[in-house]
């Protein structure tokens, strides 16, 4: 602690070294973490877009006439206890009469050509994506079970938007981590040889290589966290715009509550800011360790 005041004073006189530079890096932090901040923004909006497509996926398992309401009721219990299964309910004639009707809209008049109800009750059963293989095989197995309808184009379709989004957005984590990780790591070594002479003679006199080392460490933190409070700032006013344009354009997106997703960026952007600041420094002192 007695030091400390040393080490920060020590990190200002670095980074006044090579100006320029120093600058410059600061700058390229700022678009890096801020791309960062735009993409968790954007995976923090499709993911909520995708948790309710999630929910709303579901198959239908049509079962035998010969089954009375009870019956249908204790088969979707059942069902419903499947692993994979969120949750499975019986749907009458007349509902499913509803549903379509509300399907068809203005087209609806056709249901009046039928004399009589032509759909049948079935189970509606929601459940994950990701599991609907196995959910069908075991629904299928129920003996009273006619035959599934399971919407699998649109299964797998969510499916594939879940580990399309995946991929991209630890892609994107990763360019940023490496390319901090690297434009860190070349301040310090930029500021190590700008101060070679400084550092030889403290090490005449004893100093530790940790005494050495910790301001520069210091520099690559203070950097990071800095550009991360410029990005947070930058990519919170985007979302501020966003929420305005989008609320009244498209009003029916299922958009993240606006405060939550903010703190949520800066929290992940901070936290990274911090974490890239150090493991850049430290990288940057151990490349050049034996010099």
């Amino acid at each position: 602690m007695n030091n400390l005041g040393y080490f920060f004073k020590e990190a200002r006189r670095i980074t006044q070294t090579n100006v320029l530079s120093n600058i410059f890096t600061f700058l390229g932090t700022i678009l890096i973490l801020f791309l960062l901040a735009t993409v968790v923004t954007g995976w923090s909006i499709t993911s909520r877009l995708v948790q309710m497509l999630e929910e709303e996926a579901e198959i239908s398992a049509f079962f035998s006439e010969d089954l009375d309401e009870n019956e249908a009721l204790r088969l979707a219990d059942s069902i419903g206890k499947l692993d994979g299964v969120l949750n499975a309910r019986v749907v009458d004639e007349s509902e499913a009469y509803d549903q379509m009707e509300e399907i068809l809209a203005n087209d609806a008049g056709i249901l009046e050509l039928f004399d009589e109800n032509p759909f049948n009750a079935y189970i509606e059963i929601r459940i994950q994506p990701q599991q609907i293989d196995s959910v069908l095989k075991q629904v299928e197995g129920f003996g009273q079970i006619d035959h599934v309808r399971d919407n699998r184009d649109v299964l797998e379709r969510i499916n594939h938007i879940v580990e399309g989004l995946n991929i991209l957005g630890y892609l994107v984590i990763a360019a940023v981590g490496i390319t901090t990780v690297v434009i860190i790591s070349h301040m310090i070594r930029q500021g190590i040889y700008d101060n070679r002479d400084q550092i030889k003679t403290l090490r005449l006199l004893g100093a530790s290589r940790m005494f050495i080392g910790f301001p520069f460490i210091c520099v690559g933190l203070l950097i990071t966290l800095a550009a991360g409070i410029i990005a947070s700032f930058a990519v919170s006013l985007l979302i501020n715009s966003g929420y305005r344009l989008m609320g009244g354009a498209i009003p029916f997106i299922p958009l993240p509550v606006k405060n939550e997703l903010v703190l949520g960026v800066v929290i992940v952007i901070m936290g990274v800011s911090a974490i890239l600041g150090i493991v850049g420094s430290l990288f940057g002192l151990s490349s050049i360790k034996d010099h």
